[in-house]
């Protein structure tokens, strides 16, 4: 039986779990690079039964698929993958699993980004290091106003530490009540005036059908010429030649960022350049105990799987 891991970019998969009795009954490979698409990648998975995929980093479209015969099992690592086309596997009778997830990582990174990008914290250590000293001049978190487009799971508790922070919070998604959005402490607001009236805003949404694109020139344009845009949930729910175009006009003050169009970025992305753009290569969710999580349900999983292939 062959296995592999793919898209272990920290080369960690085999330490945060026990994978011995895996190795044990099977041959297990672990690749650390990333292949996007196209024959390479056919041929690279080609031989393998069990695939254990990283989040959406490597797609199982229906395509693909196709063209791997010998596969059997699909584990992704969190509760669900929008990636893997599971009509297709389906078709194909390949099993797909799902290991356990938990939201902190991401929180914690959220708040990363809006002190980092308010205090300029990237920009001033890389002054620091090439000899200079002050440089500019951060943003206050007390008393400023947080938005938060979508009030689920992350958003919430993203609002919970804006309190402790004495930051103002609003809030607006499709579905959200005035009486779930005060449970939290947090005031619903009409999505235009979400982004008239944030000094930072926060976008905790799953990517669908609704919100791909929801953010794009005319929202951005409603925006203070002080206030932040920050991004932990996914890419394509801020349209990326909207915000660009913002940040080479300075209409609005600067953007955190750690999702993208397109995973890993492209070299000559303008998000590697632009001065006022805190861009990390989305690691949100890369935390020692999320990670513990992932590789060890997806361990169990397989364990279970080829358990059942031997009876």
């Amino acid at each position: 039986m062959k296995i592999a891991v793919l898209d272990d970019y920290q080369n960690v998969a085999l330490e945060m779990a026990d994978w011995s009795d895996v190795m044990r009954q099977a041959e297990l490979t672990v690749f650390n690079d990333h292949l996007d698409h196209g024959e390479a990648l056919v041929q690279r998975l080609l031989p393998f039964e069990v695939i254990c995929v990283m989040r959406e980093r490597t797609p199982m479209t229906a395509e693909l698929l196709a063209k791997l015969p010998n596969l059997k099992l699909i584990v992704s690592t969190g509760a669900r993958n929008a990636s893997i086309d599971r009509d297709a596997a389906a078709r194909q009778g390949i099993v797909v699993e799902h290991t356990g997830y938990d939201a902190t990582p991401t929180v914690e990174m959220t708040w990363a980004l809006i002190l980092g990008v308010a205090r300029h914290v990237a920009s001033e250590n890389a002054s620091l290091r090439a000899g200079g000293w002050q440089q500019r001049v951060g943003a206050d978190l007390n008393g400023r106003t947080l938005g938060l487009l979508g009030l689920g799971n992350l958003g919430s508790r993203v609002a919970t530490i804006a309190h402790a922070f004495g930051m103002k919070t609003i809030a607006w998604s499709h579905n959200l009540t005035a009486d779930k959005a005060g449970s939290f402490g947090v005031r619903l607001v009409s999505k235009d005036e979400l982004f008239r009236q944030s000094d930072f805003l926060s976008v905790h949404l799953v990517l669908g059908e609704r919100s791909r694109g929801l953010v794009g020139s005319p929202e951005i344009a409603l925006m203070k010429p002080t206030a932040y845009l920050i991004n932990t949930s996914r890419g394509p729910i801020v349209e990326e030649a909207a915000l660009i175009g913002a940040l080479r006009a300075n209409t609005i003050a600067g953007a955190a960022v750690d999702v993208f169009d397109v995973e890993p970025m492209l070299p000559d992305h303008p998000f590697r350049t632009l001065p006022n753009v805190l861009a990390t290569p989305h690691i949100g969710y890369v935390a020692q105990s999320l990670y513990q999580t992932f590789y060890g349900d997806t361990v169990e999983h397989v364990k279970a799987w080829l358990s059942r292939s031997d009876s």
